[in-house]
């Protein structure tokens, strides 16, 4: 390892950000600048790092040691780099976003907004960069209690019980199994570091290695496998932002990073297919897609369809996972980017639809597209490519995911991704069609009425990140097929 401060200082950079954002929270200009800046401050670190875990090298950095045996350390390897890349890079494009819309809503609390949206991402880049379970487990909570008070934002009634739902399920999922997980793994192990390989081959019978995966799976809360999903809906209370900071930039994105870093650097792919358990486990993902794909296709408010829509996603890289092959892996890895960038397009549209015409049911969308030109085809771009169609980079982990499937001969679960797209396709695309080709309802035709232009900007440029996906997919799949490489 290359022991490098750059490191700790990529985790930190955001936490100094919120900082100094609090102290100018009634500075909007400056507040606003101060995240801007941090924020390519923060880029900038992460693409300094990449050559160099690119070329094979792990950096790392150490806090302390807070207990014997436990520290505090952090080490850049490949997966969390992606991880690394996808935060950093659309927190600045989040925040632009968050400029326009909190300024036109006319927001009370912007200040305390962007403090504890710096908070998430420095818990992000920490879960990002862990170097070992104590210090993911840590930052994995950091991060929950640093987005709770967004998901209350608004203070209403449904606010916080919302958040309360959000709160609860994910501290319970994370300390009733999770942290089990993480001490029996110690117990059995006697390492809590991420090892390429896994710590776990030769030191635990079967029967444990089952019970450990199925803590793991349902233990980290934030990759939404069912049961334990309903926080993401509930917490769909939250103003837009938000919503796109949990589907793409921190929370769920975290969720099933950890599952993927677990699964390839505590279990190791040659180990975890052995492991009884993970047939069932496989099973329960698969479900988890077409479920949700299937609530989706019901729900008429916008928001809580692509709630949905992201369980279900989230779904296929938990099953990448589990199919335990290289191609599942890669597939699984580059989702976490072909998703967040078609995701984060979707979470925008839905909240420039909001303030430009307070619209928030599907229904209520009849010829929107005529006065919001811009904003749904953005929409339907980022569908396309959730979908899995060229020429935008969900086809890519998409196709590498039903190679998995073929590779380790699921051929079920290769037919529930391809009804799950069939799915996608039922309960995204007929919005912008409604959008553009339906006559509008209770509304005047002629005349473009777009969201703030900060918003539009923002959107924009993260569906034109799908295409850019797709066109240039090689750093992506470098990465994610450093994961497997022998």
């Amino acid at each position: 390892m290359s022991p490098t401060p750059l490191v700790i200082l990529a985790v930190v950079t955001p936490a100094v950000a919120a900082s100094l954002i609090w102290v100018f929270r009634d500075w909007a200009n400056t507040r606003d600048a101060i995240s801007l800046t941090f924020g390519v401050a923060l880029l900038s670190m992460v693409l300094t790092l990449y050559p160099q875990v690119a070329d094979g090298l792990r950096l790392s950095s150490n806090f302390g040691e807070m207990l014997p045996g436990l520290e505090i350390a952090f080490v850049v390897e490949p997966l969390g780099m992606l991880f690394a890349l996808v935060s950093s890079s659309l927190w600045i494009v989040t925040t632009v976003y968050s400029i326009g819309y909190m300024r036109y809503q006319k927001d009370a609390h912007q200040g305390r907004f962007f403090m504890f949206f710096a908070l998430s991402i420095s818990a992000a880049i920490g879960i990002a960069f862990a170097g070992n379970l104590f210090t993911l487990f840590i930052a994995y909570e950091a991060l929950t209690l640093a987005t709770y008070p967004l998901v209350a934002h608004y203070g209403t009634d449904a606010a916080r019980r919302g958040a309360r739902v959000y709160l609860g399920l994910l501290l319970s999922t994370s300390i009733g199994c999770l942290l089990v997980a993480i001490i029996a793994t110690w117990s059995l192990a006697g390492t809590l570091e991420f090892i390429p390989g896994g710590i776990l081959a030769g030191k635990v019978e079967p029967w444990a290695a089952s019970l450990l995966l199925v803590l793991y799976v349902f233990g980290i809360g934030k990759a939404a496998v069912m049961p334990f999903h309903r926080w993401l809906p509930s917490a769909m209370v939250a103003p837009a932002p938000v919503s796109a900071l949990l589907h793409a930039v921190a929370v769920v994105k975290a969720g099933v990073f950890t599952l993927l870093k677990v699964m390839v650097y505590v279990f190791g792919i040659d180990f975890l297919a052995d492991i009884g358990a993970r047939e069932w486990l496989m099973y329960v993902a698969g479900a988890t897609v077409l479920l949700a794909s299937l609530v989706a296709l019901r729900e008429d408010n916008l928001k809580a369809r692509l709630a949905y829509s992201t369980i279900s996603q989230l779904s296929y890289i938990v099953l990448g996972a589990l199919l335990a092959s290289s191609l599942g892996i890669i597939g699984g890895t580059m989702h976490i980017a072909t998703h967040a960038f078609g995701k984060i397009t979707l979470f925008f549209c839905a909240g420039a639809i909001y303030a430009a015409s307070g619209e928030i049911d599907i229904s209520r969308m009849r010829g929107i597209g005529r006065r919001m030109p811009f904003t749904m085809a953005a929409f339907f771009m980022a569908s396309l490519s959730i979908i899995g169609l060229p020429p935008f980079g969900g086809l890519w982990s998409k196709w590498y995911l039903a190679l998995g499937t073929l590779d380790t001969d699921q051929y079920v679960l290769l037919a529930v991704l391809l009804i799950s797209t069939l799915l996608n396709i039922a309960y995204l695309i007929p919005i912008p069609l409604r959008a553009f080709f339906c006559p509008p309802e209770d509304v005047p035709e002629g005349g473009m009425r777009e969201a703030p232009a900060l918003s539009v900007i923002a959107l924009s440029v993260t569906a034109l990140g799908c295409f850019v996906l797709f066109l240039f997919p090689g750093p992506l799949y470098r990465l994610a097929a450093m994961l497997v490489a022998p």
